[in-house]
């Protein structure tokens, strides 16, 4: 095999030897199992409604069963299937979040429950965290400034 002389032909090679994605296949694997995880989370809403919860007790409660689901199917390895088959659609939702902080902690066991599980579970998740509750602190105090001087935001 002779060496490769430009970057296009470089691109053709790799164009021929790289398989084609199924973009439109891919996009409503993706879509419909988004809704079924999001309509899953709508029953759960409509049942505890239903038993007389208010809405953000019923929406804790979805978030924490959402979660809990996905943690135990990510320990079965099954969300992970889930994940290569409906891509986006698996990750995007609650769900992700939950595999994103027990694949690691699988992953890193047999380092120990300390430097191990403790060290790596939010290799991930972390960031989102960290992010996340910086964020949410500096709206929090922009929004005690301009709510102590009698301004109104909305």
């Amino acid at each position: 095999m002779k060496p490769l002389d430009s970057q296009k032909e470089y691109q053709n090679y790799v164009d021929k030897k790289s398989p084609n994605s199924p973009i439109l296949k891919n996009c409503f694997n993706a879509f419909w199992v988004g809704g079924l995880i999001c309509t899953l989370g709508q029953i759960i809403l409509n049942i505890c409604k239903s038993r007389g919860l208010s809405q953000d007790i019923s929406g804790t409660i979805v978030s924490i069963i959402l979660i809990g689901i996905s943690a135990f199917l990510t320990g079965l390895n099954i969300f992970n299937k889930i994940g290569k088959f409906a891509g986006a659609g698996s990750l995007v939702p609650i769900t992700g979040f939950a595999n994103s902080v027990v694949s690691p902690a699988m992953e890193y066991k047999s380092e120990g429950y300390v430097m191990g599980v403790g060290g790596k579970m939010f290799t991930v998740a972390g960031p989102v965290l960290v992010f996340g509750i910086s964020a949410s602190i500096i709206v929090g105090i922009i929004y005690l400034i301009f709510n102590t001087q009698a301004i109104t935001l909305v």
